[in-house]
């Protein structure tokens, strides 16, 4: 019976043992696919984290190729307006070269033009109203000098003849009062006032006021001008000197003539 009992615990111990030896074996058998399973898991997290640069990387690279290709489509654009420019401007470059060659010839054609116009000027202040007489004949000479100065170019010559003739034009158009000496009927008259009204009337009044004369252009000579027009002409010459504002004189003018 004891032998009996002692082989019943015998059996019971070593079945115990197996069981405790059943789960140690299964670890062991599982701690390798944990283990592969975790390696697979974190490599797969790498992966994805690849794949997000990756996809990150491409996103930026696709923004950066459209605009890159938005840039590429306005600097042709801008190429192309250049061009035109540059086209536009040879063409007028080969305007200019050929003007440049006609220089010479124009230049030739010229020349003759600007001494006649100057010669015109020369009459014109002879003809007119002795008005201001040495600074125009003075300035006529001036520009007969200009036209032999092989230091004038023919550009500055015609604009110092277009700039006299702006002056003359001037005169015709504006009133002035100055001072200035005048010989009439052999008497010299020292520092005397001029009354200029354009070209219509031009009178002189000593400064004692017993004097007081205008040029006729009928006769081309000094008269004396009516002592009722003495206060006008004093009114006049303070308008002139911007003295006194604008306001209506009365000065003596020849009446226009008709032909028959």
């Amino acid at each position: 019976m004891k032998r009996q009992k002692f082989a019943m615990n015998a059996g019971l111990a070593i079945g115990a043992g197996m069981l405790l030896a059943v789960p140690q074996i299964q670890a062991q058998q599982v701690e390798p696919v944990l283990d592969t399973s975790r390696a697979v898991a974190q490599e797969t997290g790498q992966s994805q984290e690849r794949i997000d640069n990756l996809d990150s990387r491409i996103q930026t690279l696709l923004s950066d190729y459209r605009a890159n290709l938005n840039q590429l489509e306005q600097l042709n654009r801008y190429n192309a307006s250049q061009q035109r420019q540059v086209d536009s401007q040879r063409r007028e470059i080969a305007s200019l070269e050929r003007d440049i060659s006609n220089i010479a010839s124009l230049q030739r054609a010229v020349q003759p033009l600007m001494e006649d116009m100057v010669e015109a000027l020369a009459e014109l202040v002879t003809a007119d109203v002795p008005m201001l007489l040495d600074e125009r004949r003075q300035r006529v000479e001036r520009l007969r000098g200009i036209m032999d100065d092989p230091g004038r170019s023919p550009a500055q010559r015609y604009r110092l003849v277009v700039e006299a003739y702006q002056i003359e034009n001037e005169l015709g158009r504006t009133i002035e009062a100055y001072r200035d000496s005048i010989e009439v009927d052999g008497r010299t008259y020292e520092n005397v006032e001029f009354l200029r009204i354009g070209r219509v009337a031009l009178i002189f009044r000593t400064d004692d006021d017993e004097v007081l004369k205008r040029f006729d252009a009928d006769s081309g000579s000094w008269v004396d001008l009516d002592r009722a027009f003495l206060p006008d002409v004093k009114t006049a010459s303070r308008i002139a000197r911007e003295q006194i504002p604008p306001d209506l004189i009365f000065i003596p003018v020849t009446a226009p003539q008709t032909g028959e």
